[in-house]
């Protein structure tokens, strides 16, 4: 059960398109003002743009992180393993409605989401593309079976902190560099968050 891989192709999978290169984005300074808006495709180009996104983190009740791999469609960082969930709000769109909106979209789950830290970062890609982005951490509890969005993810699977763990110190190439972080931090300082907890909702 440490590192179980899900089966969502049979019955468990959607297929709607969720991500557009031409929505804008909240562009965002260090102390997370907003500074005005600009497409998707344009804040990822180069060594990005500073704009505003999320990071969510859905445990099971058995204290398993429920990961997805990336689409490998995805500009940035396709097939990697990442957190649960991650995103940008749209413009005039609040936080709390963003992450509810995406979480639904990708896997097809809701639940509380209680946020945690934010924090900002910049990854290069490539030469042509990077994320800079000053995120926003969720943490979440859920006995619901993902309903997987296969434009988004390749594939997900539940693993245990310590089995986590593990894997990111032996094969840290193959996790996104910004869940590479949260987790860190998470596991540093929001300890509490990673304990099994009876809290699920569909």
């Amino acid at each position: 059960m440490a590192n179980r891989e899900l089966d969502y192709y049979e019955g468990q999978s959607s297929s709607g398109i969720v991500s557009f290169q031409d929505e804008p984005l909240v562009l965002v300074d260090e102390l997370d003002q907003v500074m005005g808006f600009l497409d998707k495709a344009a804040a990822h180009s180069g060594q990005g743009v500073l704009h505003r996104a999320f990071s969510l983190f859905i445990f099971n009740p058995q204290g398993e992180l429920l990961l997805q791999q990336r689409a490998p469609g995805k500009r940035l960082w396709p097939g990697f393993w990442s957190n649960t969930c991650c995103s940008h709000p749209r413009r005039g769109e609040a936080m709390e409605i963003a992450i509810h909106r995406r979480l639904g979209e990708e896997l097809g789950m809701q639940c509380e989401l209680a946020f945690q830290f934010k924090f900002q970062y910049q990854a290069q890609f490539d030469a042509e593309g990077a994320e800079h982005e000053l995120c926003w951490v969720y943490v979440g509890h859920s006995d619901a079976l993902p309903v997987a969005n296969v434009n988004e993810i390749a594939a997900l699977r539940y693993v245990s902190p310590a089995a986590l763990d593990q894997e990111i110190a032996t094969q840290p190439q193959t996790f996104t560099p910004w869940f590479k972080i949260e987790w860190e931090r998470l596991r540093r300082e929001y300890p509490h968050v990673l304990v099994p907890s009876a809290l699920v909702s569909s």
